[in-house]
């Protein structure tokens, strides 16, 4: 889950790659997944589609144990409201959710009013507000 993530297990990020759009995205799902490498797009296992993943500097170190990295993999599953906007998360988000444009490299980004599936109030939209939650 996104709120499990630690500032310091993000520490040698050093570009975020998207494979998609996020600007057409309300949220995307993080997860730090074990990886074989810093840097190489990683190989896919799960329901949905990958959006993008995290290259790490090449100070970078490997667990002594497995020999694999670990990288922020964000992803969306074929019941997230990209695809079925009426369907589970019309109005929320789920646990490991955040607004994609909250992250950066370093920064595990957070949940907005976009990413739960609410409008932001008339007032916050005519004065361009966008408070996090």
């Amino acid at each position: 889950m996104s709120s499990l993530i630690s500032a310091d297990e993000l520490s040698h990020e050093t570009e975020l790659v998207w494979l998609e759009d996020i600007d057409q995205l309300d949220y995307v799902r993080q997860s730090l997944d074990r990886l074989p490498t810093r840097s190489a797009r990683p190989a896919y296992h799960r329901d949905g589609r990958m959006i993008g993943y995290a290259i790490l500097a090449k100070s970078a170190k490997a667990s002594h144990a497995s020999g694999t990295f670990r990288r922020r993999v964000f992803w969306l599953l074929p019941h997230d409201r990209d695809s079925k906007p009426e369907g589970l998360y019309a109005k929320s988000a789920p646990a490991e959710g955040v607004d994609p444009r909250t992250l950066e490299p370093r920064v595990k980004g957070y949940k907005t009013e976009r990413s739960e599936g609410g409008p932001p109030s008339r007032a916050m939209q005519e004065l361009g507000i966008q408070l996090p939650l």
